[in-house]
């Protein structure tokens, strides 16, 4: 039994590995900060998490163990900084987990320190302990401090670029291509083109016809005539790696009101959205396999009224560019059935971090799907917010 260590206290790392554990009443995330002497990293590269789990004498090991390598941590990093934060599939603060505690062991087994934050309320993400360095030997101190605004919180105030700002102004937005008819999976469709302006009568294609394939710029109504309208969707989105490489993309979902702002974000570091109604359901590291590779789920029956507009955007975190990406799509998939009714294969790339998918939008007489397909700089979502809005 190692030494129980209360909040601001510390106990000595005596040799040069060290294995941290949590224990939880729930799945949570973990994710370790190198920290300088500024109390900054040097880079995002400093920042170890599900979707970067190496770093220079810190590998993070699922699904809830941090491995150290004390000597190869590089001499400027003054402390390693332990996170936890929630994945959205559980409670939504960590009032609410009950169980937690950290563990700090020797490598061999034996266990050095433990701790156990107390009175956790409405925070999001938490700073677990600190490892740090102390006259030439390594010590561990239990922190339990608490972040309502979560990951993304704690990622900014020790130097992430989270916030990724892009161009100083707008990149100029290419006009849609003329749009034409959608292409479905039984009889063409009868009426205008999709994505012309709807008559009176009601001219936009809608689902009566079975799966519809969309082309950039192309729209269809999400209803079905005599059918209830759909509730529970889920986005799906894909894409496969050239050269047998590892690319790391990131689907995420920007939320509009009818003003054009965001006022909602789903994404890696914030994984449920307007109440819970807009979920992400988990992290591809690689592109790799078949199907989708992320999915979001939209509750558009429960979507607050503020909502106006969703617009799924992938993005490369890495910087890696889409010119190294193919065969990306999104399909959109009624949840209660579990059959796909809207899917766009996208044709192109372009040299660039960011691309719009497409977006899913109120109309007169129910919700609209739009396939977008453009590209953009942004490595997060948050850089994606302001290209994203021009096609509202």
């Amino acid at each position: 039994m190692g030494q129980v260590l209360s909040k601001g206290a510390n106990a000595p790392i005596p040799g040069p590995q060290a294995v941290v554990q949590v224990a939880s009443g729930t799945v949570v995330d973990l994710a370790a900060l190198l920290v300088t002497e500024s109390g900054k990293v040097r880079s995002d590269a400093d920042f170890v998490f599900y979707n970067q789990p190496n770093g220079p004498g810190v590998q993070l090991q699922p699904p809830a163990t941090l491995q150290l390598n004390l000597p190869a941590v590089p001499p400027e990093i003054d402390k390693i900084v332990l996170t936890a934060s929630l994945d959205g599939s559980g409670p939504a603060t960590f009032g609410a987990v009950g169980q937690l505690s950290v563990s700090v062991g020797d490598g061999a087994g034996t266990e050095l320190a433990s701790f156990t934050p107390t009175g956790l309320g409405p925070e999001k993400a938490l700073i677990l302990i600190e490892v740090y360095r102390r006259q030439g030997a390594w010590k561990v101190r239990a922190v339990g401090q608490g972040y309502a605004a979560g990951l993304a919180g704690i990622a900014s105030d020790f130097g992430i670029t989270v916030d990724d700002p892009g161009p100083a102004t707008p990149p100029p937005v290419t006009p849609p291509p003329p749009v034409a008819p959608a292409q479905q999976y039984g009889p063409p469709p009868s009426g205008p083109p999709l994505g012309a302006p709807a008559p009176a009568s009601g001219g936009l294609v809608n689902l009566d016809k079975g799966r519809v394939s969309l082309r950039k710029g192309q729209s269809v109504s999400l209803t079905k005539t005599g059918a209830a309208p759909l509730s529970r969707v889920r986005m799906g989105l894909g894409w496969d790696t050239g050269n047998n490489e590892d690319i790391d993309l990131d689907a995420s979902c920007i939320l509009y009101n009818a003003k054009g702002q965001d006022i909602d974000k789903v994404w890696f570091m914030s994984k449920k959205g307007d109440g819970g109604n807009v979920r992400h359901q988990g992290d591809n590291l690689t592109g790799a396999g078949e199907g989708d590779d992320e999915v979001i789920e939209v509750d558009l029956a429960k979507m607050s009224s503020k909502v106006q507009s969703l617009v799924f955007v992938v993005n490369s975190f890495s910087g890696q560019r889409f010119t190294e990406v193919r065969n990306a799509f999104c399909r959109l998939v009624d949840d209660t059935n579990n059959q796909e009714l809207v899917r766009f294969d996208l044709s192109d790339s372009k040299p660039q971090t960011g691309l719009v998918m497409c977006k899913i939008q109120r109309g007169a007489s129910g919700w609209v799907m739009t396939a977008i397909g453009e590209f953009h700089e942004g490595k997060t979502v948050r850089a994606m917010v302001q290209p994203s809005a021009h096609y509202l």
